[in-house]
């Protein structure tokens, strides 16, 4: 019974942590978006507000709620956010939740394909480098793979769009596909293709040095020397001991990069003009439309936040040591309470 009102605790204990944490990222972002210089109205009404009398613009801001002070105006949008309201895209000049919606799938498509291939070759780079340390092609990779990651995306990018759709016209330069060619997969990994190298070759040394380092860390320890006396083989010894013990690790990294990779898809939708919500933030953040940057910044966040809550509940399963330093300190705790 005690075991399952352990468990009970942490879920409203990381419930809690992650509402908190909601509260706070909506309360700073509301309030320095409002502060910013520049004008809602104008997304709302273009040129014709240049036009328009003292008058008529402070019926505009009462109109679009935007008189009232800014903790009377963040007061209303929560209040209604939790009713699933989040308010009137100033630019769109729609339900903000209708511009986003049919957007967040592009971007999970992006970002998802790329989180997935950075991590899967940073791990396998990781380990070539770490089966061939300090050799000639160990010291390349090094060298090469961080040349690489100091290429600029936005320099990358452009490069990749002069070569491959402007000057050979092999792949499309811009978009998520081609016109009523939505339910085409081909036609949607060709334009995935220039997005998704900038994004690979932008992150993936970064990780993979850092694995290999916690690889080489594992291989310098004692219990390797005692398989090497054992006859293991170094290739046995890295893949079945050393990579297991760093396995923790890699997820560990995996879920703090959720961030990093995120704000890489981003620069790469602004990049390549593919439609999702990073594009849509930086369009909402120049047009002012306080609605949609909002949600954008939420729905970001609540992917970043989730992704450390399950990268710490995969952990505890990968690595049991984590697993019993809870269950020691529940009865440790339990024992003081009888006490």
């Amino acid at each position: 019974m005690g075991r399952k009102s352990a468990v009970f605790k942490k879920i409203i204990n990381s419930a809690l942590w992650f509402m908190l944490t909601m509260f706070i990222l909506s309360v700073g972002v509301f309030y320095l978006a409002r502060l910013a210089p520049g004008d809602p109205l104008q997304s709302f009404y273009g040129d014709s507000v240049e036009s328009m009398t003292a008058q008529e613009l402070d019926a505009a801001r009462v109109r679009l709620g935007l008189d009232a002070p800014i903790y009377t105006q963040y007061i209303k949008w929560i209040v209604n956010a939790v009713h699933g309201d989040f308010g009137l895209s100033l630019k769109y000049k729609m339900p903000a939740l209708e511009v986003i919606t049919p957007l967040i799938g592009n971007t999970l498509i992006l970002g998802g394909t790329a989180y997935i291939l950075i991590f899967l070759f940073a791990t396998l780079l990781a380990l070539f480098c770490a089966m061939n340390e300090d050799t000639p092609i160990d010291r390349i990779i090094c060298k090469v793979g961080t040349a690489a990651y100091y290429i600029p995306p936005f320099w990358l990018g452009v490069v990749l769009v002069l070569i491959f759709s402007i000057n050979l016209n092999w792949l499309p330069s811009s978009g998520a596909y081609d016109i009523s060619e939505s339910n085409n997969i081909i036609n949607r990994i060709q334009h995935m293709i220039l997005p998704l190298i900038v994004m690979f070759l932008s992150h993936l040394w970064y990780y993979a040095y850092m694995i290999r380092n916690k690889l080489l860390d594992e291989v310098r320890k004692d219990y390797v020397l005692l398989a090497k006396s054992k006859g293991c083989t170094k290739t046995e010894i890295v893949f079945k001991h050393c990579l297991r013990n760093v396995a923790p690790t890699i997820v560990s990294i995996m879920a703090i990069s959720i961030p990093h990779v995120l704000s890489g898809t981003y620069i790469a939708e602004s990049v390549f003009n593919y439609p999702g919500i990073g594009a849509l933030s930086v369009e909402s953040t120049k047009y002012h439309d306080y609605n949609l940057l909002m949600l954008v910044v939420l729905v970001t966040g609540v992917m970043v936040i989730l992704s450390s809550i399950i990268a710490q509940s995969i952990n505890e399963v990968i690595d049991p040591r984590m697993k019993l330093m809870e269950v020691s300190a529940w009865r440790e705790n339990a024992q003081s309470n009888s006490l």
